[in-house]
């Protein structure tokens, strides 16, 4: 159980929230929610006592262990894979290594006999003899293969390492488990997978997340930061969308039927105030207006982005044709023998373990990089835009505005024009004069947004485009790529987005690719199947 009393956190004079008071408990799963900078991250610093807070107190029991799923990549860098997982339970990992340097001794002298068998019994409890093939489960669960076992975390891939990462938080049974953001990155079988650990899960979880359908899954309870407070609400993420929607509107139409009661009230008044027969019930009147009270509405740190796509031109009947594509990095095959033909209605997802696959896939469709076999034809009258996973080289080395970061990719040079498109994705006022090497993860996935809806293209490609986005965003490009007329190949962990959108999966495998003309969940479905007939046979 967590217990937190009259915490208050402020940074630099502004606070996030204030006067908490909240209890955490056994077998339920919390999903915490905010707009970006609403102090969800901080909230799960404080709790895992990462950070101090202002004010106020968090009580957790000592006998409790607390896992904390780590947002630093290099921490294990010196550690293999294994042993990076079993550290999730440190004192189960320093008691065997304890217990392996005794034995390792030239000289074992009747102490360490002693010492040797005080860990044994401890290692035992811990289940330090279960614990390679405990953590060995985790890994294969979210797609981490046997073959990477022994291999230093330097050397691993970073979209591994997340894996690895979320491994460890979940690795020896903890009792409390915070999540930050445990999807980001993550491929779609692997969150299935993370969702029915969850749902199984006995202990306390918290969880931040951007992913609706992953938090309406896995979700006892939603913890929303908002208006500088902190409110738990029963159930999961649709509905506390719904609640918290239909809240504000009985506010709104209190306030509505109050404010006509006033307007009413204070016509009268003015009217017979002077009134001497009418005097007395003027009175009354100004009486019952000063006890009516309009109920203020606090100022929300959400904030909704609007995206649509408007294609220049309308495309013809050719769109795409992938013939054969293979290509081999560093000796590894990531695709082999691709091929693939999008017709006039076809909105693709393309999915699959290896996302490096995936997203060389992208590249090679962008002309970013040349296959080494095969070819890829695009239609004549096709005006494809793209939108990478990996952002980074339109910010580098980069010393513009916002206003003139656009500009580049703009034939109209306007900054009357140029604002239409960020003020779409939130860059209002002066923002628009801020240095792009400053801006968030986040703002530079809608600078690219804001650029993709520039571009006028007939032709989305879309490679991982709600990384770093917040609910608010994710849901606005999900209604603006479920609008579009024409095509979308696109890659996504939104389950939701890529349920509402696809209707067509086409998956990676090492032997080339699946396709089915269907939604995602459909998919899922059908594989689901195919694999239970198996099982029988």
């Amino acid at each position: 159980m967590i217990t937190i009393d009259d915490l208050t956190m402020q940074f630099s004079g502004t606070t996030l929230f204030s006067r908490v008071d909240l209890q955490f408990n056994p077998g339920n799963c919390y999903g915490i929610i905010g707009a970006n900078g609403a102090g969800k991250s901080t909230f799960i610093k404080i709790l895992s006592g990462e950070l101090e807070p202002t004010s106020g107190h968090v009580y957790i029991d000592s006998k409790a262990r607390m896992s904390v799923l780590k947002q630093d990549q290099a921490l294990y860098n010196d550690y293999t894979v294994m042993d990076t997982v079993i550290m999730g339970n440190q004192r189960l990992y320093d008691c065997g290594k304890e217990k392996d340097a005794i034995y390792e001794k030239e000289d074992f002298s009747d102490e360490d006999g002693m010492r040797a068998a005080e860990l044994e019994e401890e290692f035992a409890e811990l289940g330090g003899y279960e614990a390679e093939s405990d953590a060995g489960r985790l890994l294969q669960g979210l797609g981490v293969t046997t073959e990477y076992y022994d291999t230093l975390m330097s050397d691993m891939d970073p979209r591994l390492k997340v894996k690895i990462l979320l491994a460890q938080a979940l690795f020896g049974n903890p009792d409390i488990i915070l999540l930050d953001e445990p999807t980001n990155n993550l491929d779609l079988p692997s969150v299935v997978w993370l969702e029915n650990f969850l749902m199984d899960y006995e202990g306390t979880v918290l969880v931040v997340s951007h992913d609706r359908y992953f938090l309406n899954n896995i979700c006892t309870h939603i913890v929303d930061i908002d208006y500088g407070k902190i409110k738990m609400y029963v159930g999961n993420y649709d509905f506390w969308y719904e609640s918290s929607q239909l809240i504000q509107k009985l506010t709104k139409d209190q306030n509505k039927k109050a404010e006509q009661k006033i307007q009413e009230l204070q016509t009268f008044i003015a009217r017979f105030a002077a009134n001497r027969s009418k005097s007395r019930q003027a009175t009354s009147r100004r009486k019952l207006l000063d006890k009516i009270t309009i109920e203020e509405l606090p100022a929300s740190s959400r904030r909704y982005p609007w995206v649509g796509f408007k294609a220049n031109r309308e495309p013809g009947k050719d769109r795409l044709f992938v013939t054969d594509v293979s290509k081999t990095v560093n000796g590894v095959k990531l695709l082999d023998n691709v091929s693939f033909t999008v017709g006039k209605e076809d909105k693709i997802v393309i999915i699959g373990r290896n996302e490096l696959a995936v997203t060389m896939l992208f590249k090679i469709l962008a002309g970013e990089e040349e296959p080494d076999t095969g070819s890829v034809k695009w239609g004549a009258s096709i005006e494809y835009a793209y939108f990478p996973s990996d952002n980074s080289s339109y910010f580098e080395n980069c010393d513009y505005n916002l206003i003139d970061w656009m500009r580049q990719f703009s034939e109209d040079k306007k900054e009357s024009y140029l604002r239409t498109f960020l003020g779409r994705m939130l860059f209002s006022g002066d923002d628009v004069y801020k240095n792009v090497r400053v801006l968030s993860g986040g703002e530079k996935v809608r600078c690219m947004i804001s650029k993709l809806m520039l571009s006028g293209g007939n032709f989305l490609l879309m490679d991982q485009p709600t990384n770093h986005l917040d609910l608010e965003s994710i849901a606005a490009l999900n209604n603006g790529m479920s609008a579009f007329p024409y095509n979308i190949v696109f890659s996504c962990h939104d389950h939701q987005l890529v349920q509402t959108v696809a209707n067509r999966v086409i998956e990676i495998t090492e032997d080339g690719i699946i396709d089915r003309k269907c939604t995602y969940d459909e998919y899922v479905n059908l594989f689901d199947l195919e694999h239970a007939l198996e099982s029988r046979e």
